[in-house]
């Protein structure tokens, strides 16, 4: 793409309520030793009743405030997320409806994990388009409702959340430019990780009760596999594609599911621990919200400097992954 994006603000927002570890020792069978060696997760924030378009809205709020931009001079939502309020109406209007505005486009993007990315890929599209487009991303899960709490493969892996983004071709005082990005599937793994319940492969009729199809199933074993080799591979061929090397990089931004496969991807890369973000310890894995959430949090606390290069990867259900440079 020739003409430049910038994102311009970001913002992020998670439920006040926290389960610990320790608490879910409570109510399944775990232990805080077995899901910190094997995660990295300390804790993850739950929803009391708050929808996805409620934790995207204030997301939206902070990076809107971030940008300087109103939200009436929005001119496209995207809300990327697996746990949509409702099948229909879309999440994407609720949180324009939420902000107080009308008109603009909007509608939802399902890439799971990788939905904030594809969503920044979105936008650079439209951007391209009509350079005076404003968009508004949204990645906002509330995946506790599609959790089996007696699953403990499962429910120890995943929170509730949301990170914003405010992206156009005006790059305001502070803005972070989109220098290039990969986004790749492939839909012969969808098996490995899925939420099928409800959906038109697995139908629900009145008076039907629920089953453990309505919830996140996943084949860990396969999933790592398949992760790490993917969001290594695309890193790689980003970089190439970019003429830069693992010595340009400052900061690797990985998806935050599990510290096992973000140490993975980061020695695979030859990417030295000091330099990849983590915050899986505090969320757990938030899906589409992930990378939006460390974003918006390493900017506040000063981890993204001005001058910083940092590389983004996630990897979802789809399978869906990508890779996208950022200069702050």
């Amino acid at each position: 793409m020739t003409q430049q994006v910038y994102i311009r603000g970001f913002g992020f927002n998670v439920p006040d309520k926290i389960v610990t570890n320790a608490e879910l020792e409570g109510s399944v069978d775990t232990s805080d030793e077995w899901i910190t060696s094997r995660t990295g997760i300390k804790q993850r924030h739950i929803s009391e009743g708050e929808v996805t378009s409620d934790l995207g809205a204030k997301a939206a709020r902070q990076a809107l405030a971030d940008a300087g931009i109103d939200a009436a001079d929005v001119t496209h939502i995207i809300c990327a997320t697996c746990s949509p309020d409702s099948y229909c109406p879309n999440t994407a209007t609720q949180i324009q409806h939420k902000l107080g505005i009308s008109g603009c486009m909007a509608f939802d993007l399902n890439a799971a994990c990788s939905g904030y990315l594809y969503s920044l890929q979105t936008a650079r599209g439209f951007i391209s388009a009509d350079p005076d487009s404003v968009v508004l991303i949204v990645a906002s899960e509330v995946l506790s409702v599609r959790t089996n709490w007696q699953d403990r493969t499962t429910c120890v892996l995943f929170g509730d959340g949301s990170g914003a983004a405010v992206v156009s071709a005006d790059k305001g005082e502070n803005g972070v430019e989109i220098l290039d990005a990969l986004m790749e599937s492939d839909g012969q793994y969808g098996d490995l990780l899925t939420i099928l319940g409800g959906g038109a492969e697995h139908p629900y009729k009145l008076g039907d009760t629920v089953d453990e199809a309505f919830f996140i199933q996943m084949n860990g074993r396969e999933v790592y596999k398949v992760a790490v080799r993917s969001m290594t591979q695309v890193c790689q061929r980003l970089m190439e594609k970019s003429g830069l090397t693992v010595d340009d990089i400052d900061v690797l931004i990985p998806h935050q599911a599990n510290l096992r496969i973000i140490e993975a991807v980061g020695k695979k890369l030859g990417i030295p621990e000091e330099r990849v973000f983590t915050n899986v310890q505090k969320y757990g894995n938030t899906s589409a919200a992930s990378v939006g959430i460390a974003l918006a949090e390493g900017r506040t606390q000063g981890d993204l400097e001005p001058g910083t290069l940092a590389m983004v990867t996630t990897f979802g259900s789809g399978f869906t992954w990508g890779a996208l440079l950022l200069q702050f």
